[in-house]
């Protein structure tokens, strides 16, 4: 005799997964109601992004510059501060750094150009000790020897009114007798043709 195996009808089947799926379910939200029975949010991670790394002018190849760190083969490191103006007056300071070993006799102005993006000077500006040229400047007081020694510091003041046009550079030397350097400043410098910058005398950081 043979035994003929019931089959289960495909709608009996059909009930079954259902109903398996519905317990799954309500299993795993009986786990999330154990979890937050409160039914609060879960909060999400977030990324924090870096600021963007701050950026300065890249001098030009053609130019070359003072390098940014370390001390120049003359032992004297010329730096440069941010541009303060008002009613049309321009003003930035210049800094002379005694980075070399031996003391420094200074008496007198620097001696300072002003370029362009490729170097070559700016057509027209006229350098002028003192600031008696420069209208609205205040007084420059005249220049007064002083010993610069190692790790000393020593200031001047370049003053200009504003212009359309715009120097990159400034070729800058302590006085005439000695070599000068590149450098470019935090800020074009808006000077023009037919403009006179004028430079105070050096004198030390108090």
């Amino acid at each position: 005799m043979i035994a003929i195996r019931p089959r289960w009808p495909r709608t009996a089947a059909l009930v079954c997964l259902l109903a398996l799926t519905a317990g799954g379910c309500g299993l795993s939200a009986e786990l999330d109601r154990e979890r937050n029975p409160e039914r609060r949010p879960t909060p999400t991670k977030t990324r924090a992004v870096p600021p963007p790394a701050p950026t300065s002018p890249e001098p030009s190849p053609a130019v070359a510059v003072q390098r940014e760190h370390g001390c120049p083969p003359s032992g004297l490191r010329v730096g440069t501060g941010s541009v303060d103006g008002a009613m049309g007056l321009r003003a930035m300071t210049l800094t002379l750094t005694n980075c070399g070993k031996r003391t420094r006799e200074m008496n007198g102005y620097p001696t300072v150009r002003v370029l362009d993006e490729t170097g070559a000077p700016l057509t027209g500006v006229h350098t002028a000790e003192g600031t008696g040229k420069v209208f609205m400047a205040p007084d420059s007081p005249r220049p007064e020897p002083f010993k610069l020694r190692p790790g000393e510091t020593a200031h001047a003041t370049l003053y200009w009114r504003m212009a359309a046009e715009h120097g990159t550079y400034l070729r800058v030397a302590p006085d005439e007798a000695r070599d000068a350097v590149n450098v470019r400043p935090r800020e074009p410098l808006d000077i023009g043709p037919e403009n006179t910058l004028g430079t105070t005398a050096w004198a030390p950081e108090s």
